[in-house]
C-alpha cells in the first residue's frame, strides 16, 4: 500500500505542490521588484505568510518520518525548487537566460526561512552542501546523455511545470489498465522498473521492446547516479583542499590567506557571493539577508556539523580548536565599523546580528580565542561609536535638552528587554524592501534607517551599547556602569527605613480615586518616597510608595496654596508609547510654607538626580565631568557618596561629618530628607 501511495499519489501530488510553491515565490519576487514607495506591503505580507505556511506544511510532512514520502518530497524539493530556483538565483541574474529566477535578496530571504523552519537532515544537509561547496555544474547534465533524455528528463535540476495537472494525473492512474501512464517531467516514477520487469499480462507485448524499455530505465538511473557522483567528488576535493591548508606549517595569518586562496581556486560561487555581499559599502540591504542565512544555517540541527566546521561556522566548535574563520570575522568587524560612522547606513538589526555571529565564532565554552589584531579592530570600532555619541551628547547637553537622558535609558532598557529574534525578523516582509528612513511606513526602528536628529541620536546610543557590551564580553570584563539605575539599589515598597534625624514633611495624599491617606514625604538623591511610622520601632518608617524623581512632574493648585499635584510616570516600554502614570495624586500640607518647601525639595531633587546621571554618562564617554552646582547640599559630599542611594550612606555619616562647618539645613548628610540606612523589618 505504501508503494502504491508513493508511486501513484505522492509523486503527482508533490510534483504539482512544488510547482505551485515555485509560482507563488515568483509572484512574491515580482511584488518586491515592482514596489514603489512601499505601496505593496499589504500584498507582500500575505505572500510571505503563505510561503511560511507552505514551509510549515512541508515540515509537518517530513517530521512524520515516513521514509517513502520523505524520499519523494526531498527529491522534488531539492531538484525542482530549492536548487534550480532558490540557489540558482544567488549568482545567476542573467536576464537573457530562459531559466526561471528570482532576485538575490528574495532568494537569501527564502533560504533563511527554509533553514529556520525545516530541520530534516537529508534535505537541509544536501542544500547546505551545495551552498557551501557547490558550483554551477550542479544545474547542468552531461551532453552525451542528451540522446537518452526524454521530455521527463530534460534537466536533472530544473524548475518546470508538470506535464499534467494533479487531477489529470490521478485520473490517469485510475485508468492505468486501459491507458499507459505518461512519464512526468518532475520525477522518475519510483518502482516503475519493477512494473516494467513484470511479464505482460495479456502476453502480446514484444520481448524486445520490454528489454529495450528496461535498458532505457537503467540508462536514466545511471545518468542520475553519475551526476550525483560528480557532485560528491567535487565536494570531497574541496574538503581535501581545506584539510591540506589546515595542515600546513604556517602562521595563522598565512593560513587564513591560504584558505581564502584555496576557496577561490575551488570556484565556489555561492559561498563567494556570501562573503562578497558582507562588504556593505553603500547600504546593508543584502548584508542583512546573508547574516540571517549564516545564522539560520549555523543553528539548523539537520546540517552535518562537519560541513559547518570546515568553514568554521559551527555553533559548537571543537573544544581544543583555537582557530576561526578570519575572513568572516573581518567582514563582521567591518560592518561594526561602518555602523559607527556618522553617515553609516547599517541598520541596528544588522549590527546586532553581526555581534551575535561574531560571538559565536570566537567564543568557545566562554573562552575567547579572538586574535589581538581583530580585537584591536573591534576596539577601534567601539572608539568610533564613543566619538559619535560624544557629538550628540555635547549638542544635547549644552542646548539644555533633558531628552538625552531619557533616550539613553530607554535605549538601554529596550536593548536588554527585547533582544533580536531572527525567527521573527524573517517573518517581517518589510525587510524585503530597500531600507527606508521614514517612520511613516510603520517599520520598526531597528529595521530601518534613522530619520531626523532625535533618531540619529537614538541610533548612536544603541550602537554604543552594542559595541560596548561586545567588547566587555570578549575581554571578560564585567559591566559596572550600566544601567544608570539599578533596581537593587532603589528603595522599594514595604522597605523599613531608619528615619531618625531625617527631614520629613507630613501630608495628606488624595489619589485619583478619591482615597485619602496620611503619609510623610521624604526625598532621596534619586527617589521620593511616602512612608508611614513603623508600629514596632520608634523613628523607623515603612515605605508605602517610592518613585524616581527624574520621572516626576509637580504643579501647584490654583485655588489652594497648601496643595500640589504630583505625577510620577513609569518609563515607557517603547519610545513611541505614552508613559504610564504610577502615581497621580494631590498632596495637601499643613500650611503654604510646608507646601513651598516640599515643592522646592522635589524640584531641586529632580534637577540633581538628572544632573548626576548625566555626569555618569560623561564618565562613560570619557568626557571630563563638569562639577555641578550645589543643589540640596549634595555638592559637598565625596563623589563616591554622591552616586549611591541614601541607604548606603551609613559609613559616610561617621566619617567626614564636621559640626563646625556652617551649612544650610540641606547641606548636612543627616539632614538631607530621607538620608538613612535601609534595614530589614524585624519581627521582634
Amino acid at each position: 500500500m505504501l508503494h502504491y501511495i508513493r508511486d501513484k499519489t505522492a509523486v503527482p501530488y508533490f510534483s504539482n505542490l512544488v510547482w505551485f510553491i515555485g509560482i507563488h515565490v515568483i509572484e512574491l519576487d515580482k511584488c518586491v521588484q515592482t514596489d514603489e514607495e512601499h505601496k505593496n506591503r499589504g500584498s507582500l505580507s500575505n505572500l510571505v505568510s503563505q510561503h511560511l505556511d507552505h514551509l510549515n506544511y512541508l515540515n509537518d510532512i517530513l517530521i512524520i518520518n515516513c521514509e517513502f514520502l520523505n524520499d519523494v518530497l526531498t527529491d522534488h524539493l531539492l531538484n525542482r525548487l530549492l536548487l534550480p530556483l532558490y540557489v540558482y538565483s544567488l549568482v545567476n541574474q542573467d536576464q537573457s537566460s530562459d531559466r526561471p529566477r528570482i532576485s538575490t535578496q528574495v532568494s537569501l530571504y527564502l533560504l533563511s526561512q527554509v533553514f529556520l523552519t525545516i530541520h530534516y537532515a537529508p534535505l537541509v544537509d544536501s542544500l547546505a552542501d551545495v551552498i557551501l561547496n557547490g558550483d554551477l555544474s550542479v544545474f547542468s547534465s552531461k551532453p552525451e546523455h542528451d540522446v537518452q533524455r526524454s521530455s521527463g528528463e530534460s534537466s536533472i535540476r530544473c524548475f518546470i511545470k508538470p506535464q499534467e495537472s494533479l487531477e489529470k494525473s490521478l485520473e490517469i492512474n485510475r485508468q492505468r489498465g486501459k491507458k499507459k501512464l505518461q512519464k512526468r517531467p518532475n520525477y522518475k516514477n519510483v518502482g516503475e522498473e519493477e512494473e516494467e520487469d513484470k511479464p505482460p499480462e495479456d502476453g502480446h507485448e514484444d520481448p524486445d521492446k520490454a528489454k529495450s524499455s528496461e535498458i532505457g530505465l537503467k540508462g536514466t538511473r545511471t545518468m542520475g547516479e553519475e551526476i550525483e557522483m560528480v557532485i560528491m567528488e567535487r565536494s570531497k576535493a574541496a574538503e581535501k583542499a581545506m584539510v591540506q591548508v589546515k595542515e600546513e606549517n604556517t602562521t595563522d595569518e598565512e593560513k587564513s590567506a591560504a584558505a581564502a586562496g584555496a576557496q577561490a581556486c575551488q570556484s565556489r560561487p555561492f559561498l563567494d557571493m556570501v562573503y562578497s555581499t558582507l562588504e556593505c559599502t553603500d547600504d546593508d540591504y543584502y548584508t542583512l539577508f546573508v547574516l540571517c542565512l549564516l545564522y539560520a544555517m549555523s543553528r539548523n540541527t539537520g546540517i552535518n556539523p562537519d560541513k559547518l566546521e570546515k568553514i568554521q561556522l559551527s555553533l559548537k566548535p571543537a573544544k581544543d580548536s583555537h582557530s576561526y574563520n578570519h575572513v568572516l570575522v573581518e567582514r563582521l568587524i567591518r560592518i561594526m565599523s561602518q555602523a559607527a560612522h556618522p553617515d553609516g547606513k547599517v541598520r541596528l538589526a544588522t549590527l546586532e546580528l553581526a555581534c551575535i555571529l561574531l560571538k559565536q565564532l570566537v567564543l568557545i565554552d566562554g573562552e575567547c580565542i579572538i586574535k589581538d589584531v581583530h580585537l584591536a579592530c573591534l576596539e577601534g570600532a567601539r572608539e568610533e561609536s564613543v566619538h559619535l555619541l560624544r557629538h550628540f551628547y555635547k549638542v544635547k547637553y549644552y542646548q539644555g535638552e533633558e531628552i538625552f537622558l531619557d533616550m539613553f535609558e530607554d535605549e538601554y532598557r529596550g536593548m536588554m528587554s527585547k533582544p533580536l529574534n531572527v525567527e521573527y525578523l524573517m517573518m517581517d516582509e518589510s525587510i524585503l524592501l530597500p531600507p527606508t528612513g521614514t517612520p511613516l511606513t510603520g517599520i520598526d526602528f531597528v529595521k530601518r534607517l534613522p530619520c531626523g536628529d532625535v533618531e540619529r541620536t537614538r541610533r548612536a546610543i544603541r550602537v554604543f551599547f552594542m559595541l560596548r557590551a561586545l567588547s566587555l564580553q570578549l575581554r571578560k570584563e564585567p559591566e559596572t556602569q550600566l544601567p544608570l539605575t539599578r533596581e537593587e539599589d532603589l528603595i522599594k515598597t514595604d522597605d523599613v527605613l531608619d528615619l531618625n534625624n531625617s527631614d520629613l514633611i507630613a501630608c495628606t495624599v488624595i489619589t485619583k480615586d478619591g482615597d485619602q491617606v496620611q503619609r510623610f514625604l521624604a526625598v532621596d538623591i534619586y527617589q521620593m518616597s511616602l512612608v508611614e511610622p513603623d508600629s514596632k520601632r520608634l523613628g523607623w518608617g515603612v515605605v508605602k510608595f517610592a518613585g524616581l524623581l527624574q520621572d516626576m512632574q509637580v504643579t501647584g493648585v490654583e485655588d489652594d496654596s497648601r496643595a500640589l499635584n504630583i505625577t510620577i510616570h513609569k518609563p515607557a516600554s517603547t519610545p513611541h508609547s505614552k508613559p504610564f502614570p504610577i502615581l497621580q495624586a494631590t498632596f495637601i500640607f499643613s500650611d503654604h510654607i510646608r507646601c513651598i518647601i516640599a515643592k522646592q525639595r522635589l524640584a531641586k531633587g529632580r534637577i540633581q538626580a538628572r544632573r548626576m546621571k548625566m555626569q555618569r554618562i560623561s564618565a562613560l564617554l570619557d568626557l571630563p565631568v563638569q562639577p555641578s552646582k550645589e543643589v540640596m547640599g549634595f555638592g559637598h559630599g565625596t563623589s563616591s557618596v554622591q552616586h549611591l542611594p541614601f541607604r548606603f550612606y551609613e559609613q559616610s555619616r561617621r566619617v567626614g561629618s564636621d559640626v563646625t562647618v556652617q551649612r544650610s539645613v540641606f547641606a548636612s548628610v543627616d539632614k538631607v530628607p530621607g538620608m538613612a540606612a535601609k534595614k530589614k523589618k524585624s519581627l521582634s
